[in-house]
């Protein structure tokens, strides 16, 4: 093989990295559209007999075993490495998804869905390390808003498939759907996913290290300094509660359980709140649509501010941005509304993610996995009390126009929150 040959194979080689990360977020995406699609099938489902509380109960089960992935798997990054993590993550639940849509009963049906929710709870810290690991530009945000394009790309793409599955293949289907991706992107993974080259330099490979930077055309982090506070840790989760890390650490969990809270609340309750408001907005499926759509373009826009101004500013701006539209979302107009919910979608999403991009650009590959990994564990316990807030203030009849201001006071929290972090590296 001669030079150029080479060299064209490892430019191939590396155009795999983004998009085998990108479909494993979809997968995330779909997770958190599926049990809403399926719902009504379920509830009308005699063999099981199933209440709206049981699917409460059940949705809840499934977000715990998100919140217990995203710990335990996103910590366990740092020790086992990134594409051995992300491998696992996407294969057991591509396997326990498959197993949901072959539960007997609804017990077997909630175990499934929770342990699913482990294995995918890890894949969004670990793809998140990895993709900004293997960007030229560090430290921006562009690498990360482009690969949560992926989550509401899923969440759009599942809404779409249950108009076309539900019906003649009944909501079985749908966990059949979602485990099939595996079949493709596991070999894919195995054949052509690196291991980060910041991990193995942390862990004392740099012959691999450089191999896998040249390859790449990356650019070697500096590795820590033999006095550096979390290069004498073993354990990266004490890191995190260390001198250096414990004020960002504090804050970017406030930030991400207010923005995961957010994310899952508007997704679960905005259409029902926006029809208690009066308007007609049609089915809330396509309202879902436009809400992601807005997520879609925000994603790209934020990606580019944070490249020039830095993400932990662009997160100041993202979640005030979210808190004034959620506000307006309270002035009843008639015309114009799909471009505040719209609006409301660029904002409120993009904010999140621009925290995981501040998060991946202040830790040391040592512990990067692991802080996103408790950035995300943290905000799915957001993810658990957005829906809860939501109903609570609809049971009791105080969603117009609470619900909106309530929404718009989590983000001015967020935004408060991230705005008393610094810069550590």
């Amino acid at each position: 093989m001669t030079t150029s040959q080479r060299s064209a194979a490892r430019a191939s080689t590396a155009l795999w990295v983004a998009p085998l990360c990108w479909v494993a977020v979809l997968l995330d995406g779909f997770d958190l559209v599926v049990l809403g699609a399926v719902i009504p099938s379920l509830l009308d489902y005699e063999d099981w007999g199933l209440t709206t509380g049981t699917i409460t109960f059940i949705s809840t089960f499934g977000l715990v075993g998100m919140t217990i992935g995203a710990l335990v798997i996103g910590t366990l990054t740092d020790v086992i490495g990134r594409r051995r993590a992300l491998l696992y993550a996407v294969a057991a639940f591509s396997v326990l998804t498959l197993l949901c849509a072959m539960a007997p009963n609804p017990f077997f049906f909630g175990l499934f869905r929770f342990l699913a929710g482990v294995g995918l709870g890890g894949a969004l810290p670990t793809a998140l390390a990895l993709v900004n690991e293997f960007s030229k530009r560090q430290g921006g945000g562009s690498a990360s808003t482009l690969l949560m394009t992926g989550y509401h790309v899923g969440a759009v793409a599942t809404a779409a498939l249950a108009i076309v599955l539900i019906e003649p293949f009944g909501w079985r289907s749908m966990f059949v759907v979602g485990a099939l991706p595996a079949v493709v992107l596991i070999p894919l993974m195995l054949r052509y996913l690196p291991e980060s080259p910041s991990y193995l330099l942390a862990h004392g490979k740099r012959a691999e290290a450089e191999a896998v930077a040249k390859q790449y055309g990356l650019e070697l982090e500096a590795a820590p300094a033999a006095d550096a506070p979390v290069a004498a840790s073993a354990n990266p989760v004490r890191a995190l509660f260390s001198r250096p890390f414990l004020r960002n650490s504090i804050a970017i969990w406030v930030t991400s359980f207010m923005g995961l809270l957010l994310v899952y609340g508007l997704n679960t309750w905005l259409p029902t709140i926006m029809r208690e408001a009066g308007y007609n907005l049609g089915a809330s499926l396509t309202f879902l649509l436009i809400l992601n759509a807005g997520a879609v373009v925000g994603l790209l826009i934020a990606g580019g501010v944070a490249n020039k101004i830095g993400p932990r500013t662009a997160a100041i701006i993202w979640f005030a941005g979210a808190a004034v539209f959620l506000a307006l979302l309270s002035v009843k107009v008639s015309f114009g509304i799909y471009a505040l919910v719209f609006l409301a979608g660029c904002f409120v999403f993009s904010a999140q993610v621009l925290v995981y991009a501040f998060t991946s650009a202040n830790h040391p590959p040592q512990i990067r996995a692991t802080a996103l990994g408790w950035s995300a564990g943290v905000g799915r316990v957001g993810a658990i009390c957005g829906p809860i807030l939501g109903g609570v203030l609809l049971g009791a009849g105080y969603a117009v126009p609470w619900g909106f201001y309530a929404f718009a006071l989590v983000g001015l929290f967020g935004a408060i929150a991230i705005s008393s972090t610094r810069t550590v590296r």
